[in-house]
């Protein structure tokens, strides 16, 4: 860790720079001696796009540095070359102190308000023209201004007449882009940021071979070799370990060096300026520019709309190892502070929030049991796979990442097949409001009834293992489709693709209610007929615990004998009398051809198609007797033919 190679950066085709300043600043005077190591005795007001050399810098990445008009009534331009620069320098003139205030009075707002977002270099030039009268320190004069505007990442002064620090102007400006501070460092408390904490704490995790909290001096070397080609002599060793212990004694131990020690050398680096020491170390474990993973590192993935993705059996015996790991007290619970442990070296805790903090169930103290950490990993696998993989691999997956999931079959090759495969099934839960879908998801993982209506106006989701037998497990996703988003659901024609079972609720006792939610099942029946992406439905009719609607229990059997679909459910989640309705959900999901309503609309064109099949097979059935009574009329006439 005390010297660093060139960084490998990844997808990296060349670094773009745009100058901008005051007219008369010395921006194009800047720019020619960069590019071609000597001061021009005339130039031209603004030059065209300039490239650097590539092996002008270590990193060898092409820069392209890009001239601005100091013309007021073309500023318009300099604005949109603003806009796609990576890196902003800023000029002005060290004779001239109005320049040097029109930064932060024009050109450093001016940039907020474009909201130009990327590093800025401040350079003053004609550092030989000077005052020899007025001198005072760059950090004097710059301090106060670092202070207000942030995004500036260094200051420099430099003559192009006199070629003093014009190449250092353009390398800090690249060097900004290839490994900038701002993901790294905190200017304002002078420490790491959380994310580069947390990747450099799984980096040393993974370094740290004989997991004894501590990088020996074989680990230290060996993390030398890995990051920079290059190994550590026994007397750097010792040097690094005593610059730590100096400074930070609990940073060093009889073992070695420790996450605190390794950490503390990092925030070092970076306070010195080193900031591609810990670029070279962040990108050789695969980290990107936002300190994630690079995208090109996870499994590629190619699913169809009723395909969906699960893990496999690997992935889940790791990850009950690690719930093993990760329970301290051994009490059969993840508690919140043991899960933001096991999520300490991700970038962040990837449950908190929608929709994955209020979709599992908890203890009283917020604690996951094993079925309920599975089934939270169940429904981010199902919800968004590559970001539960690149998860995975944060907290140590030790396999290929392509071994921890997998696609299944398309679910029309389940209908055919008349049977599902899946581990996983997602159910979409349809109703008019106030009919306790909400209640269904919560009694689902296992919270308290509640008499309180709060309306969703968001889908929801909520997701517990279904136990038939001890060996046959299953995750089932019940997702809450809120009435006012049926609308936007349909809107894509490919919504119903990823739905494995519908449930539609309606409460028994009120006749409007089962009305909507049968003009729902209709909606969604017809939607799937026509998309192709036909669904099996259930009726189920809640709060069995009031006095039921006589018409609305003979309409609703009535309506699902003729759509061929089961009888309604009956179930009242107050008194907890489901019917086995989860059991029977997850069933049905497995069984797809059973349970597939037919509208009239359906019905009308299967008729029409069975008509139109029996006459195409009508005329092909007289096609092949005319073809045959030719066959046989050439037969008949070669033999008279012969005969004659």
């Amino acid at each position: 860790m005390v010297r660093a190679n060139a960084t490998t950066l990844r997808g990296r085709t060349g670094v773009r720079i745009v100058v901008a300043g005051d007219k008369g600043t010395g921006k194009s005077s800047l720019i020619t001696t960069a590019a071609y190591d000597i001061f021009p005795v005339n130039v031209a007001p603004v030059l065209p796009p300039t490239a650097l050399p590539v092996d002008q810098y270590p990193d060898r990445v092409p820069v392209t540095i890009i001239d601005t008009t100091s013309r007021v009534e073309e500023r318009y331009k300099v604005a949109e070359e603003l806009k796609k620069a990576e890196t902003v320098v800023l000029t002005y003139a060290c004779d001239r102190p109005e320049t040097l205030d029109s930064l932060s009075t024009y050109w450093l707002p001016h940039l907020r308000d474009l909201e130009v977002k990327v590093p800025v270099i401040v350079v003053g030039c004609k550092l030989d023209l000077r005052d020899d009268n007025h001198q005072v320190s760059l950090e004097q004069v710059m301090s106060p201004i670092m202070q207000q505007f942030r995004e500036i990442e260094t200051c420099i002064e430099c003559s192009a007449s006199k070629l003093i620090q014009v190449a250092e102007v353009f390398y800090y400006a690249q060097k900004a882009v290839l490994h900038p501070t701002a993901p790294l460092f905190d200017q304002e408390s002078q420490t790491l940021k959380p994310r580069c904490v947390r990747a450099l704490k799984r980096i040393f995790i993974l370094c740290d071979h004989d997991r004894d909290g501590a990088l020996s001096d074989d680990e230290l070397n060996d993390f030398q070799v890995k990051c920079f080609n290059a190994p550590l002599q026994p007397s750097e060793i010792v040097g690094v370990k005593k610059v730590v212990q100096e400074k930070l004694s609990e940073g060093v131990n009889e073992r070695g060096l420790t996450l605190t020690g390794f950490l503390f050398l990092h925030a070092l680096f970076i306070e010195k300026g080193r900031l591609e020491t810990t670029w070279t170390v962040l990108r050789k474990f695969g980290y990107s520019d936002d300190i994630k993973f690079a995208e090109e590192l996870l499994p590629p993935l190619k699913c169809e709309p009723d395909q969906s993705v699960e893990l496999t059996t690997e992935a889940i015996d790791f990850l009950k190892t690690i719930f093993d790991a990760f329970d301290g007290d051994r009490d059969g619970m993840l508690r919140p502070r043991e899960i933001e442990e096991l999520f300490s070296t991700a970038p962040e805790s990837p449950w908190i929030g929608n929709p994955y903090e209020d979709a599992a169930e908890r203890n009283a103290f917020g604690g996951l049991s094993l079925d309920a950490f599975l089934s939270e990993w169940a429904l981010m696998t199902l919800l968004n796979p590559a970001f539960s993989v690149e998860n995975l691999i944060y907290i140590g997956y030790p396999s290929d990442p392509s071994s921890a999931i997998r696609v299944t079959r398309k679910r029309r090759s389940d209908r055919k097949k008349q049977q599902s495969e899946r581990n996983v099934f997602q159910c979409f839960v349809f109703g008019p409001r106030q009919t306790g879908k909400s209640s269904l998801l919560n009694s689902f993982i296992g919270r308290p009834y509640s008499e309180a209506y709060n309306p969703t106006d968001e889908d929801r989701y909520a997701v517990n293992v279904v136990e038939f037998s001890r060996e046959n497990k299953k995750y089932l996703v019940l997702r809450e489709i809120p009435e006012g988003g049926v609308k936007r659901l349909l809107a894509n024609k490919e919504s119903l693709a990823s739905c494995d079972i519908a449930v539609f609720l309606h409460d028994r006792s009120d006749e409007s209610s089962w009305k909507a939610s049968s003009e729902l099942l209709v909606e969604i029946a017809g939607h799937g007929e026509n998309t192709g992406y036909e669904v099996p439905c259930l009726i189920v009719a809640a709060k069995d615990d009031l006095d039921s609607f006589t018409l609305a229990i003979q309409d609703s059997t009535r309506v699902s004998q003729d759509m061929g679909v089961e009888a309604p459910i009956p179930i009242s989640v107050k008194l907890g009398d489901f019917n086995s309705l989860f059991r029977r959900i997850v069933t049905a999901a497995e069984h797809p051809h059973l349970s597939i309503p037919e509208t009239e609309a359906g019905k009308t064109r299967k008729q029409y198609h069975r008509l139109i099949n029996r006459s195409l097979m009508f005329v092909s059935v007289g096609a092949a007797v005319a073809v045959v009574g030719v066959a046989a009329f050439r037969v008949y006439a070669a033999r008279k033919n012969a005969s004659g």
